[in-house]
């Protein structure tokens, strides 16, 4: 049996890698897949959300803001770390893709990928004003969550350790927002919220694909994956609902 064989063997019945040595080409090729996918979402991300940080309407939602911008750039920066050790040039890295380059706000590429970079592509689309702002990170940053706790647990066990430190930074992005859209609520913006909503929810949903059974069991077998996107999608959708239905919105 060769060494690839034997490694494939060893990540299908659960083993793990902790480093680039041996890990096989198909291994490799998903994994950076999975990290630039990850890194170019949160710089796009973060990219797009510092021009709303002026758009807060007091000086708490700015800061707040600020501190979304700043901590997604930490956790790109986390992973990228890791893929420098594959190769990657990091210094280059963050200075060659124009994170925020955005389509027309009525542009539809479902979950086509962005030519610059592997951005998920949601971070395509731009942000109209701080109500907007809000509602896109309120749905987005429960869909990371999901994404995030499916990654923590992936056979390459420095990136498992890396989104697991990450995961309740996202999370409290979350509750940011949510805490945003509750001051809204009160200041009577339902409407413009429910707008934003129905414009928003198409685009974060994408962000799960579109289930690919056997690439997901090919991931599966590599450690790469456990849930399938369908099911990501449907945990996202009953936590995302549940947030709109206390917020008196509806999910289009």
């Amino acid at each position: 049996m060769s060494d690839a064989m034997s490694i494939d063997s060893y990540l299908a019945a659960g083993g793990v890698l902790t480093n680039p040595t041996n890990v096989p080409p198909r291994y490799r090729a998903e994994l950076m897949k999975l990290m630039a996918t990850f890194v170019d979402s949160e710089l796009a991300g973060a990219a797009g959300f510092a021009d709303a940080i002026n758009l807060g309407p007091g000086i708490k939602e700015r800061i707040a803001a600020a501190r979304i911008v700043l901590e997604k750039t930490d956790s790109a920066e986390r992973v990228l770390r890791i893929m420098g050790e594959f190769g990657v040039d990091t210094d280059r890295y963050a200075t060659h893709h124009p994170w925020t380059a955005r389509l027309a706000r009525g542009a539809d590429i479902g979950a086509v990928r962005s030519e610059h970079d592997m951005r998920l592509a949601v971070f395509n689309y731009p942000i109209q004003g701080w109500t907007d702002a809000v509602v896109m990170n309120l749905l987005m940053s429960n869909a990371v969550v999901e994404q995030l706790a499916e990654f923590s647990s992936i056979s390459y066990q420095p990136l498992a350790e890396a989104f697991r430190e990450i995961a309740p930074i996202e999370e409290h992005h979350g509750e940011l927002a949510l805490e945003g859209a509750i001051k809204l609520v009160a200041q009577g913006e339902t409407e413009t919220m429910q707008n934003s909503v129905d414009y928003w929810w198409p685009h974060v949903a994408a962000s799960f694909g579109s289930g690919n059974v056997e690439k997901t069991e090919n991931l599966r077998k590599m450690g790469l994956r456990h849930k399938s996107g369908p099911e990501l999608k449907r945990s996202w959708t009953k936590k995302a609902s549940d947030l709109l239905d206390q917020l008196g919105l509806t999910k289009p």
